[in-house]
């Protein structure tokens, strides 16, 4: 027995939902990793504030990575563990040597505009396949992202460029 026979999902639509959530977990794995780097290597100005804020964001990333993890498996996929099978798919590029918080800020800003494009893309995939438990969670997602680009965004207003890029 599987677990996709008890949960009143066609496997073919629960596939195309699977081929989704493959997509972001590579793409978070990346973007978790980025922002890693970010907390890392962060110097100068907002130093204190931002290397809270970076480790509060991989934090988060990495409960997402979990859930769409776990939510494949219920799905009846298998996720990829391996990080040189996310590098081959995710479309976020690796990020090193980021010390300045106007950069990190802008590529989280452009990581972030990313994943909720995905995102919307996977939620209606799992909305077609009658799939409510993946639209919940990614809803979720994007409600919380939305905010966090909103709150980035109005922080880095203030904020200005680094010197000696």
């Amino acid at each position: 027995m599987k677990t996709l026979d008890y949960l009143h999902l066609e496997a073919g639509a629960a596939g195309k939902v699977v081929v989704s959530l493959q997509q972001l977990l590579a793409d978070f794995q990346v973007h978790y990793m980025n922002l890693r780097g970010f907390h890392w290597n962060i110097k100068g100005h907002g130093f204190f504030v931002l290397h809270t804020k970076f480790e509060e964001l991989y934090d988060d990333a990495a409960e997402k990575v979990d859930q769409i993890a776990e939510r494949i498996l219920q799905l009846g996929g298998v996720p990829s563990n391996k990080f040189s099978e996310y590098l081959k798919v995710a479309k976020i590029a690796e990020v090193d040597h980021v010390s300045c918080g106007g950069e990190a800020l802008e590529h989280i800003l452009d990581t972030y505009g990313y994943l909720i494009g995905e995102e919307r893309k996977a939620l209606s995939v799992a909305s077609q396949a009658g799939d409510e438990v993946t639209v919940s969670m990614l809803t979720d997602y994007l409600a919380e992202q939305e905010k966090m680009v909103w709150m980035l965004t109005a922080y880095a207003a203030g904020k200005s460029s680094c010197s000696g890029k």
